[in-house]
């Protein structure tokens, strides 16, 4: 993971574009993994833990609408969340997990793991829908890798 994290600090750099991140499922594991790498605060700038739709809605403006007629888990969301947190903290990308990561909180049409990630950069919106396999934890741990991974291909 070490040498993707080096991979995203030394395009955002050479490109001198910034990163912000709204978490939700992964309760700022992601934000955590990325400040792991050393010098990292040259284009990190920050995130929201957005676990709860309060704080979708009023942090970053996710829409009420968007949230009944979709659900915090949701493509749309996601998307939304990653706009929010790219705007409010004034960054030139802009990254969103949101999902459910269990044991419960799980049905037919949402499963245990599944996740949405969205990365939004100057050249690329990227959402993409995963379930993952799992327990709490392996879960969030897929959701944080798999986010750095999309932030590599939507800097492509």
């Amino acid at each position: 993971m070490q040498l993707l994290l080096q991979k995203i600090g030394n395009i955002f750099n050479k490109k001198n574009w910034t990163l912000a991140v709204a978490e939700s499922c992964t309760g700022g594991l992601l934000s955590d993994i990325i400040t792991d790498l050393p010098g990292s605060s040259k284009f990190f700038l920050g995130g929201v833990i957005a676990y709860s739709n309060q704080v979708k809605l009023d942090l970053l403006k996710v829409s009420s609408e968007m949230l009944r007629k979709s659900g915090a888990v949701s493509s749309e969301v996601a998307l939304l969340m990653s706009l929010g947190i790219r705007d409010i903290l004034g960054s030139s990308a802009g990254v969103a997990i949101t999902g459910i990561a269990g044991p419960g909180g799980g049905s037919q049409e949402k499963p245990v793991g599944l996740v949405y990630i969205a990365v939004i950069t100057p050249q690329a919106n990227v959402v993409e829908r995963f379930v993952f396999p799992g327990n709490r934890r392996e879960i969030k741990i897929q959701a944080a890798k798999t986010a750095l991974e999309l932030i590599i291909q939507a800097l492509k």
